[in-house]
C-alpha cells in the first residue's frame, strides 16, 4: 500500500484510532450542481470532518480558495480537530477530484502524514461500508501551521519560469486549453499560458482511482512532460492542478509546485500573455 493511498478496507479498520483523522474535502464547480456540505450532512464516513475549501481561503482577494495565511490556517484545522501530527485521510465525493487539493494544502502547511482515499466516498459506498449523517462534532485540537512557501507559484513566478522554458503543465480539458470553450467562471479570457502543456487531470483516473504509476508516466511523458526537470502544475483556480502534482508524488516525483489561483489569476490579468490552440 503507498503511503499516499489507503484503501476503504484500511479506512474501516482505523475508524477507531484516534490518530487517524479523516476530512471530507468534496466541492464542486457550480456546472456539477451539487452541495458538497449538503451531502456530507446527508451521509459521510463516520468520524470525518468537513474541510470547507472555499472558506478556508485568504478572504481578502477576489481570487477563489486561494491559501490563507498561517494563522487563518492554524485556527481552521485546529477547529476541526486536526493536528499536524495526526495521521489525516482525505476523500471527496468524485473519487478523485478536489482531494488532492486538501491533501496539498494540509501537506504545504506543514502536517507529517496526509493520505488520500483510493476512489473516494464512491469506493467506500460500493465497499458496503457505514455512513453518518449529521454535523461533525470534533475535539478541537492544535495545529502548527508553518507554510512551504516553496511549493507555491504565483503568476509572476510562473511568468518567469515559462520565458526560461520551464516545465508547467494546464491539468484543464483540451477544449479549454484551447480556448476552444468558454471558461466557467465569468470574465476569464480563454486559452493557456504561452509554454504550457495540457494533460487533462481525468486521464489520471478510472473508476475514481488513481492509475497504475506506469499509466501515469506513460500519460506525462505522451503529454511531453519531461519528468527529470522540475513541474509547475496548474488548472482553473488550483484545484485539479493538485491531481497531476498528487499523480507524480505517486511515482515518486517531488520537485513539483502549484500554480495558487492557476488561470482565475492568469485569465484575469488583461496584460497576461495567452496562447490558443493545442501544445
Amino acid at each position: 500500500m503507498s503511503e499516499l493511498l489507503v484503501s476503504p478496507h484500511w479506512l474501516e479498520q482505523h475508524l477507531a484510532d484516534p490518530k487517524v483523522k479523516i476530512v471530507d474535502a468534496s466541492w464542486y464547480l457550480p456546472t456539477q450542481n451539487r452541495d458538497a456540505k449538503a451531502e456530507f450532512l446527508s451521509g459521510h464516513i463516520p468520524g470525518a470532518v468537513f474541510f470547507d475549501i472555499d472558506a478556508i481561503a485568504d478572504r481578502s482577494t477576489d481570487l477563489p480558495h486561494m491559501l490563507p495565511d498561517e494563522p487563518t490556517f492554524s485556527k481552521a484545522a485546529g477547529a476541526l480537530g486536526l493536528s499536524d501530527t495526526d495521521t489525516i485521510v482525505v476523500y471527496d465525493g468524485m473519487g478523485l477530484f478536489s482531494a488532492p487539493r486538501v491533501w496539498w494544502t494540509l501537506k504545504t502547511f506543514g502536517a507529517k502524514d496526509v493520505r488520500v482515499l483510493d476512489g473516494g466516498l464512491p469506493a467506500w459506498d460500493k465497499a458496503g461500508n457505514p455512513k453518518k449523517p449529521g454535523e461533525a462534532k470534533p475535539r478541537p485540537a492544535r495545529f502548527a501551521a508553518t507554510l512551504a512557501r516553496e511549493k507555491v507559484r504565483d503568476f509572476e513566478q510562473v511568468r518567469i519560469a515559462l520565458e526560461r522554458g520551464s516545465t508547467v503543465v494546464d491539468a484543464r480539458s483540451a477544449p479549454r486549453f484551447a480556448g476552444e470553450l468558454p471558461e466557467p467562471r465569468p470574465g476569464l479570457l480563454s486559452g493557456h499560458m504561452p509554454g504550457a502543456l495540457n494533460l487533462h487531470y481525468e486521464r489520471l483516473a478510472e473508476g475514481g482511482r488513481l492509475v497504475a504509476p506506469e499509466k501515469i508516466r506513460q500519460l506525462f511523458e505522451g503529454a511531453k512532460v519531461d519528468l527529470s526537470s522540475p513541474v509547475i502544475t496548474t488548472c482553473g483556480s488550483g484545484i485539479t492542478a493538485a491531481v497531476l502534482l498528487f499523480a507524480l508524488a505517486r511515482i515518486g516525483k517531488d520537485d513539483v509546485t502549484l500554480y495558487d489561483g492557476s488561470w482565475a489569476d492568469w485569465g484575469s490579468r488583461r496584460g497576461a500573455p495567452i496562447s490558443t490552440g493545442q501544445a
